[in-house]
């Protein structure tokens, strides 16, 4: 088996095995950290690299820390009976992982999203890592194999409302 085969394997069952030690110190670090935080390399190089990340200038890894759980529904004002109130019980309708993408889209919005994955959770958090591409970097515009982010068709693939 090749290196990356048993990095996926390891990530498999995280809490098992060689990174059982690692899991618990990394995230009680990332449990301080800011919620969205730019790191200098991927924790997990496998995944990284079979969404399209390369260890070169123009590539952006961020780390995504989101809340777990469903959403508080405001109580509305009008009145209606309890079981009709609608706040308990409201699921979002997105994924953890894509609000995690649209965070580090609304934070960097010079920079595309060219996918995500999943690092870590504990009680209260999910973390995923986001690799973003500097669409007007030149390094990017002259590889073949990432320039098709730089066209004009693929503007800002995540939508992310900015008031003005």
């Amino acid at each position: 088996m090749g290196f990356y085969k048993y990095v996926a394997q390891m990530w498999k069952r995280p809490r098992e095995g060689i990174l059982k030690e690692v899991w618990a110190t990394r995230l009680a670090k990332w449990r301080r950290e800011p919620s969205i935080v730019r790191i200098e390399r991927p924790t997990r190089i496998n995944r990284a690299r079979a969404l399209g990340y390369r260890a070169k200038q123009g590539f952006i890894v961020v780390r995504v820390r989101v809340r777990k759980g469903g959403l508080n529904k405001p109580r509305p004002r009008s009145g209606r009976r309890p079981k009709r109130m609608g706040v308990l019980g409201h699921t979002p309708k997105k994924s953890l992982q894509l609000i995690a993408e649209e965070r580090a889209a609304r934070k960097y919005p010079n920079l595309e999203v060219l996918g995500s994955y999943y690092v870590g959770e504990d009680g209260e958090f999910k973390w995923f890592e986001v690799i973003l591409v500097d669409p007007h970097h030149p390094v990017i515009k002259s590889d073949p194999k990432i320039n098709w982010i730089c066209g004009y068709v693929k503007k800002k693939r995540y939508k992310t409302f900015i008031p003005s």
